[in-house]
């Protein structure tokens, strides 16, 4: 599948209208275990994905998603620009490399999920975004072929989102809080489970 450049424009700015729209809840999750500034961050790095749509929006899938990803590391700042940008920028290179849509959607993603567990040195159950990614990529390969796949994929994420709140923090700033990071969700969670609702919404209409 290839998507046009069209509903590859649409994506990308449901996407980072989505994170925009969300920037006051993410800041302040953030600001109950981490810096404070993550939906600041998502907020600004987005805002520059928008501002270059036109040209990233034009490029074929791998490349326009691997851009995504090197705004995101050059304008997002804190841990979460690396994080994210290193999720698009693998996305981006396992397309481009011959991986196909949608039959291989569930090793694409994977990538990206790899690339942000090296990166970040963590895995599921850690208290981060990988506690929203690994649970979507196992539904998306378990799940595979349904036609209600994308309703599974949101319901999965909103889902793995609440079961971050009773996790203890073992990576990034919010590790420094120790048990009194317990009761609170994490905002690299909360952040990609609304980019996965973005992405699955937009997809449903389009596809």
């Amino acid at each position: 599948m290839d998507l046009d450049t069209g509903t590859l424009r649409s994506l990308i700015v449901a996407a980072a209208e989505q994170i925009i729209a969300s920037a006051p809840e993410l800041t302040a999750l953030d600001q109950a275990i981490g810096d404070g500034d993550h939906g600041i961050n998502m907020k600004r790095g987005f805002e520059a994905v928008l501002g270059k749509i036109d040209a990233i929006a034009a490029q074929p899938l791998g490349e326009a998603i691997n851009t995504v990803g090197k705004t995101l590391v050059m304008t997002v700042g804190g841990a979460s620009g690396p994080l994210y940008g290193s999720f698009f920028m693998a996305v981006g290179k396992a397309i481009a490399a011959g991986r196909r849509l949608p039959e291989d959607l569930a090793d694409v993603f994977a990538s990206g999920v790899d690339a942000v567990s090296a990166r970040g040195r963590s895995k599921a159950g850690e208290k981060t975004m990988l506690d929203v990614l690994v649970p979507v990529l196992e539904t998306l390969r378990s799940d595979a072929g349904r036609p209600d796949l994308m309703v599974r994929v949101r319901t999965t994420a909103s889902e793995a989102v609440e079961r971050t709140a009773p996790m203890l923090a073992t990576k990034g700033r919010a590790s420094y809080l120790g048990q009194r990071s317990i009761g609170r969700i994490d905002p690299g969670a909360r952040s990609s489970c609304v980019l996965v609702h973005a992405i699955c919404t937009t997809l449903e209409a389009h596809l």
